[in-house]
């Protein structure tokens, strides 16, 4: 026989929490950006508007120095990485330092700014753009 799990938390009752499940349209209806996405491919994350990633994906190659803070850390609180912007994620950059060759991964929490050494290509790719 199955029960119903009950635990008791500050003198009041309650049920573990059951949660709705959605069909294949809900999904899409509720994340449009996220369709025909497939590992590796840049086609879903190119279609989405001017978000940093995609500013910063859109000037690949470039040279940038990216300004970041690291709160937590008590040897480098600010930290400047030069470099070629080589990749660029939602959650990351990958720079490759010309000088001392050397490659970075720096994640987007830390990002402070980045300063471009020439124009930025701005384009401002709209996935409701036809």
């Amino acid at each position: 026989m199955n029960k119903i799990e009950v635990k008791r938390m500050n003198g009041n009752f309650f049920k573990n929490p059951t949660f709705p499940t959605l069909n294949e349209e809900e999904i899409q209806e509720m994340y449009p950006y996220e369709s025909g996405y497939e590992a590796g491919g840049t086609d879903a994350l190119n279609m989405q508007q001017s978000y940093i990633e995609n500013i910063l994906r859109h000037n690949k190659g470039k040279v940038v120095k990216v300004y970041s803070s690291y709160p937590d850390s008590e040897d480098c609180r600010d930290k400047v990485f030069e470099g070629v912007i080589e990749q660029a994620g939602r959650d990351h950059i990958v720079l490759r330092d010309t000088k001392n060759g050397k490659w970075y991964l720096i994640l987007m929490i830390y990002l402070n700014y980045v300063e471009f050494e020439e124009a930025i290509d701005y384009t401002e790719v709209s996935p409701y753009a036809k």
